[in-house]
């Protein structure tokens, strides 16, 4: 009887609305938290999950049982959910439609992980916008600029 195995990994990147810098430091790792148990109960693998407070990149083992949109509207619309339950943003929080999702081969996972987790670091150097047109431009895809994030001057 043959079986079915499948890898896949996902590097997911979306903003809050408007591209606001509205994740606030004093509870981004309660919210990376919610967003691996979404992930986790979605049976999919985090692998690395850090949020600026304009954007968040998630890095999964993903689950082909479940469809990519299924599941970035599942993260938004139950986190935008506990967000406002507790009352965490004192503006309306709200995340952007849209979103980045690129996928990754086994061997580049490490630097991958490494790259999520060093968001801090890494955005010293490059503003979210950079960082984003980079990452269409590495991975070969076609882009309009009238349907990017909501991009405005860093």
């Amino acid at each position: 009887m043959a079986n079915t195995y499948t890898q896949a990994y996902f590097h997911l990147v979306f903003s809050p609305k408007n591209r606001n810098a509205l994740i606030g430091k004093t509870w981004a790792a309660d919210l990376e938290k919610y967003i691996t148990g979404i992930i986790q109960n979605n049976n999919h693998k985090l692998l690395a999950i850090g949020s600026m407070p304009d954007h968040i990149h998630i890095f999964i083992g993903y689950n082909l049982n479940q469809l990519i949109p299924d599941l970035v509207e599942s993260i938004k619309t139950s986190s935008n959910a506990w967000i406002k339950y507790n009352s965490l943003s004192k503006y309306k929080f709200e995340w952007q439609k849209g979103y980045g999702a690129f996928t990754h081969s086994h061997s580049q996972i490490d630097t991958v992980v490494n790259y999520v987790l060093n968001q801090d670091k890494h955005h010293q150097k490059k503003s979210f916008r950079e960082e984003y047109l980079e990452i269409l431009h590495k991975n070969n895809i076609e882009f309009n600029d009238n349907y990017l994030f909501d991009f405005f001057d860093d």
